[in-house]
């Protein structure tokens, strides 16, 4: 992966916004005192008008959106993951998700990738908060092409959308000719016949170089890209079920409440298989060096390898 090109998907949010723009004057972007963090300062420096700086003040700023969506903007409101999601979830469950409001959360910064800034600001738990909220689409991209892509989805989709960043830079796996974005689709990057894994967000690239280590082991896993979460691709996910008979979930989340329970609520119903959860166990996480503490916690490649190779056994 050394010659791979990586982006964090902070910046292609940011690097979206200020694209877009352009096409949607009535694009606004809300920002907590995090525009450089989050990079949608890209945006207010190509859009001062059009930019908001709410402070310190989640809550206060999704309200505020809530209101410029009544009056026909299409707002994005920025912050880390746990406070869009953590700190406001009573006003984006209450003021967004209850009365259908077109307001977008840009949440960056989720994940235990967030590294040194350690457990209070590593969010494992907002995938499940944001699920739950009726109405609400919960997108977490993969690279630097699909995360463009969810913001032009996003954009053009009525009603509320979540959408998940990371701060730590990923491969650029998604550049190829025929790619194609769908909001609840999943896509589908590797054929195989003897387990499928089901990975999103930054673990996607992870679990396809895990399934190439299981290949040269005479594993033939199937690896599906899952960036809708809600709404779950189901016909995909039983249809790859069916036909390989036992599945993985990767996830940089909890193991409560995020894809793999997504993924089971699904199967138990559809297609019961032996499934595998691969994320977060239950714990917080800690302060260290963004890649160690995916590699401490089990969730590089070779982690997702071991996990897998003992599930079939």
């Amino acid at each position: 992966m050394a010659d791979v090109k990586k982006i964090a998907t902070r910046e292609s949010y940011g690097n979206a916004l200020a694209e877009l723009a352009l096409d949607y004057p009535d694009l606004v972007v809300l920002d907590a005192d995090l525009a450089a963090a989050t990079k949608t300062g890209v945006f207010k420096k190509a859009y001062p008008e059009r930019h908001i700086d709410c402070g310190i003040a989640e809550s206060n700023m999704v309200g505020i959106a809530a209101g410029l969506a009544t009056t026909g903007k299409i707002p994005f409101v920025s912050s880390f993951a746990m406070f869009a999601a953590g700190r406001a979830f009573e006003q984006v469950r209450n003021s967004v998700g209850y009365p259908k409001l077109n307001v977008k959360i840009g949440a960056t910064h989720a994940g235990i990738s967030v590294g040194e800034d350690g457990a209070t600001h590593q969010c494992c738990e907002d995938i499940a908060l944001m699920r739950t909220i009726p109405g609400m689409v919960v997108i977490n991209p993969s690279d630097d092409v699909e995360a463009k892509a969810a913001v032009k989805a996003a954009l053009d989709h009525q009603g509320p959308v979540y959408l998940r960043f990371g701060r730590l830079a990923v491969p650029v796996i998604n550049d190829t000719p025929d790619y194609k974005f769908e909001i609840g689709k999943g896509v589908v990057l590797r054929e195989g016949k003897d387990v499928t894994l089901i990975a999103t967000g930054l673990e996607v690239s992870e679990t396809l170089a895990a399934a190439e280590k299981l290949a040269a082991d005479g594993i033939d896993a199937k690896v599906i890209n899952i960036h809708t979460i809600k709404p779950l691709d189901e016909d995909l996910v039983t249809a790859a079920a069916k036909e390989t008979g036992k599945v993985v979930t990767v996830e940089e989340h909890s193991v409560i409440g995020g894809l793999g329970s997504a993924v089971c609520d699904c199967l138990c119903a559809k297609a019961p298989v032996p499934v595998l959860k691969i994320g977060v166990n239950d714990t917080f996480g800690e302060s260290g060096p963004a890649a160690e503490l995916i590699k401490k916690y089990g969730l590089d490649a070779e982690g997702i390898y071991a996990k897998v190779k003992e599930f079939m056994s």
